[in-house]
């Protein structure tokens, strides 16, 4: 039989080990608590991703489209943010910090901040009623704060959107009051012809519209051309010249392109009438 001494040696020491069992089982839940993060993350994306490839299949409007794709973003930035802060706060209740205290210095620094910080809240209450409203989307042709170009990026923060030499904008949600949106349904391409008082105005409307017909039988051109070309007649009359004002109901944002291809037409078309006269 043992010595009582001995046995005692023998012994292992549990009461010590438990501080060390405690800290893995609290590493354990934190990893717990960021992995469940991490699926619902994921699990958040792959939903939305398939809802939006849902409702788009089932709409035929390319705006109805870019709408879809603009709030999908920022339904899943909004739920990163969340989960995010979800997580961080558990963490922090596992590592013995209690969240009350920081929830209610945070809700006292968010009336403090709030204050300094109106813009910044004008800009996300702006861009939430821009996304609702529909009044842009990702893809759109818009003209807003003294800007316009193409529409890269609508978030509750700011709108993107690169001009035409390839400058990029960021305009703050809040600075917005007016929103020219010139990508939605159609548009026209308007045209402003400059011709000599001699010119007679019968045979200029005739070549106008000769060479809206050309345009129209294209095979690229007329796809961009949804009707004739509206003439408006003569806009202004100088000295030594005439302006006559047209214009042709296109697709949205191809009313430059097609503006562009008629004016190059009719320089032509204008080249041989004179030529005949002479």
């Amino acid at each position: 039989m043992f010595p009582t001494r001995r046995i005692n040696d023998m012994m292992f020491d549990f009461d010590a080990l438990n501080p060390w069992l405690g800290t893995g089982r609290t590493f354990g839940r934190i990893f717990l608590i960021w992995l469940l993060a991490g699926i619902s993350l994921g699990f958040l994306r792959r939903l939305l991703t398939a809802f939006r490839d849902h409702i788009v299949t089932r709409t035929t409007e390319l705006r109805d489209s870019r709408r879809i794709g603009t709030l999908t973003s920022v339904f899943r930035y909004t739920s990163n943010v969340v989960i995010t802060a979800m997580a961080a706060m558990l963490t922090m209740s596992e590592l013995g910090i209690s969240v009350a205290p920081v929830i209610a210095t945070a809700g006292v620094a968010g009336i403090a901040v709030g204050f300094g910080a109106q813009s910044l809240v004008k800009d996300f209450f702006s861009g939430l009623f821009l996304l609702i409203e529909n009044q842009v989307s990702e893809g759109d042709t818009i003209e807003a704060a003294g800007k316009s170009g193409y529409v890269e990026r609508v978030t509750l923060r700011h709108i993107r959107i690169r001009d035409y030499d390839g400058s990029v904008h960021f305009i703050p949600n809040g600075m917005i009051t007016t929103v020219t949106n010139k990508s939605r349904d159609f548009a026209y391409a308007i045209i402003d012809l400059n011709v000599p008082r001699s010119e007679d105005m019968e045979t200029l409307f005739a070549a106008m519209r000769r060479t809206s017909d050309e345009m129209r039988q294209d095979t690229v051109l007329g796809s961009l051309i949804l009707d004739d070309i509206d003439i408006a007649g003569v806009e202004k009359i100088e000295a030594a010249s005439v302006n006559v004002r047209g214009r042709i109901k296109v697709i949205p944002a191809k009313q430059w392109h097609v503006r562009h291809e008629f004016l190059r037409r009719m320089k032509i078309t204008l080249d041989e009438m004179r030529a005949k006269e002479g």
